[in-house]
């Protein structure tokens, strides 16, 4: 079983991150993480990392800091965009982009296969290149279609040598599936992983569906946005998920190196909370921190 190298997905601390993008990376290393992914929601007119850096002196930090991209969420996904983002991306040595948040309201079939075609069409981008594309899912992608989940379909209609995942076992969770078995069925797509984790008293269910959100409504941002309660994520390692298992059954996964910490809200400062998540997710098995 490999070990899972543990890195910090960058949306964690957004606000330290655009307030000051070097010191908060500066934080972030005397932390303990070596291993980061960005968050780039403003790849339609900013360059690839999302805060205005040049490449050439975020390369420098990120050097100095020994840390390592080792992916980055681009949105939105525009095809004109992406060979300067991609560019940017391999400038810093990151060999891998993918997209979150890309395309709901899922609205019908044929929107869905096109947007899959888009995805194939990025991910042929990518390879041409010698980089990877993944998708990144929330908790929609299991509503369904007639009797498929659109993340079924998602699956179905990508070219797995051109389109891989990055599994977000929390949003799993809240969508009323298994992460153990999401991570088995699509072990050989599997490149990054994410991790939160859900507080033992919350004020919701952990079901989105369990009267949240209507599983058979059109789920818009906003929508999204209002009903994503930020009492529902705590520092991880602190909550009820089950970490351990996720660990041990990605293990098995062939390409997949890093599970990336993510927390979207949290009740401390954003530094002081990654600190947090770092000890707490000492206590687990088959992971290492500081590994080249």
């Amino acid at each position: 079983m490999t070990k899972l190298k543990v890195g910090i997905q960058l949306y964690s601390v957004r606000q330290a991150m655009k307030a000051d993008p070097y010191g908060a990376l500066a934080k972030i290393a005397e932390a303990g993480y070596k291993f980061v992914e960005a968050a780039n929601h403003n790849a339609d007119t900013d360059d690839g990392f999302g805060f205005g850096v040049p490449a050439n002196k975020m390369k420098e930090v990120l050097d100095n800091l020994g840390i390592s991209i080792v992916g980055s969420h681009i949105n939105p996904l525009k095809l004109d965009r992406l060979p300067a983002i991609l560019d940017y991306h391999q400038a810093l040595g990151n060999k891998q982009i993918g997209c979150d948040i890309e395309f709901y309201p899922y609205n019908d079939l044929d929107y869905v296969l096109r947007r899959c075609d888009l995805f194939n069409k990025v991910g042929e981008m990518c390879k041409e290149r010698g980089m990877r594309y993944y998708y990144h899912n929330h908790y929609q992608e299991f509503q369904k279609i007639g009797n498929k989940t659109i993340y079924e379909i998602i699956m179905e209609n990508t070219d797995p040598s051109l389109v891989f995942i990055e599994l977000d076992t929390y949003w799993i969770i809240r969508g009323g599936q298994n992460p153990l078995h999401l991570i088995e069925k699509y072990r050989e797509r599997l490149v990054l992983l994410h991790q939160k984790d859900f507080p033992q008293h919350a004020p919701q269910p952990i079901v989105m569906y369990d009267g949240v959100v209507d599983p058979n409504r059109d789920i818009t941002d906003s929508i999204f946005t209002m009903t994503k309660n930020p009492l529902c994520f705590t520092e991880i390692g602190t909550g009820i998920l089950p970490i351990q298992s996720i660990i041990d059954a990605a293990g098995a996964a062939p390409n997949l190196e890093y599970i990336l910490l993510e927390q979207d809200h949290s009740q401390l400062d954003e530094i002081e909370s990654i600190k947090t998540s770092m000890n707490a997710f000492h206590k687990f098995s088959n992971i290492e921190f500081n590994a080249g």
